[in-house]
C-alpha cells in the first residue's frame, strides 16, 4: 500500500516531481502519483485528498507552480504532513510559487522545500515516516553516510590532481 501520494498540477510538473519518485524508490517506500488540480477538477482534488488517509497516505508531497495551491488545499483537506515543492515558473522563476506556499495561514500548515527541490521533499517524507520505522532509519543513516563519503572522494582527488586538472577532468 502506498504511503506518500505525489501529486502535480499539470503534467509540465513531472520531470521536477519524477525526482520525488527516485528517491522514494532508493528508500523503498511506496507511492502513488497523479496529475490532478485544484483549481480546474476541485470535486475530484477534494476526493482524492480527504480520501488519502483512508487509502494508507500518510505523507503527501505536492508540487506546483505558479499561485500553488495545491500543496495548501491538500493541507486544508488531509491531517497528515503535506509537503508543498514549488516548480519553477517561466514569470518570476519559482518565487512566486515558493511564497504561495510557504505562506500559509495559521493551523494550516505546509513543509515546504527548495524551488525544484522534489528529492529533499522525498527524503523529508522519508525521516517522517522513520519516525515509527527503524528500518528506514537505518537507510537514511546510509544514505546520509554513502553522501559524505562522495564528498570526501572529491575532496581527495582534487588534493591529488590539483585544481587544474580537476577542472579539466570535470
Amino acid at each position: 500500500m502506498a504511503k506518500v501520494g505525489i501529486l502535480m498540477g499539470s503534467d509540465s510538473d513531472l520531470p521536477i516531481m519524477k525526482k520525488a519518485a527516485e528517491m522514494l524508490e532508493k528508500f523503498g517506500i511506496e507511492y502513488e502519483m497523479t496529475i490532478i488540480s485544484a483549481h480546474r477538477m476541485p470535486d475530484t482534488f477534494v476526493e482524492y485528498a480527504a480520501g488519502a488517509e483512508e487509502r494508507g497516505i500518510e505523507v503527501i508531497l505536492a508540487g506546483a507552480g505558479g499561485a500553488a495551491h495545491l500543496p495548501g488545499m491538500c493541507a486544508a483537506l488531509f491531517d497528515l504532513p503535506v509537503i508543498g515543492i514549488p516548480i519553477h515558473t517561466k514569470s518570476l522563476g519559482g518565487v512566486d510559487s515558493l511564497y504561495s506556499i510557504v505562506q500559509m495561514p495559521s493551523g494550516i500548515p505546509v513543509a515546504t522545500v527548495a524551488i525544484d527541490g522534489a528529492a529533499n521533499a522525498a527524503i523529508l517524507a522519508a525521516k517522517i515516516l522513520s519516525v515509527s520505522d527503524k528500518e528506514l532509519r537505518t537507510k537514511l543513516k546510509k544514505y546520509k553516510q554513502e553522501m559524505k563519503e562522495g564528498v570526501l572522494a572529491k575532496a581527495d582527488k582534487l588534493d591529488s590532481l590539483g585544481y587544474e586538472e580537476y577542472i579539466r577532468q570535470m
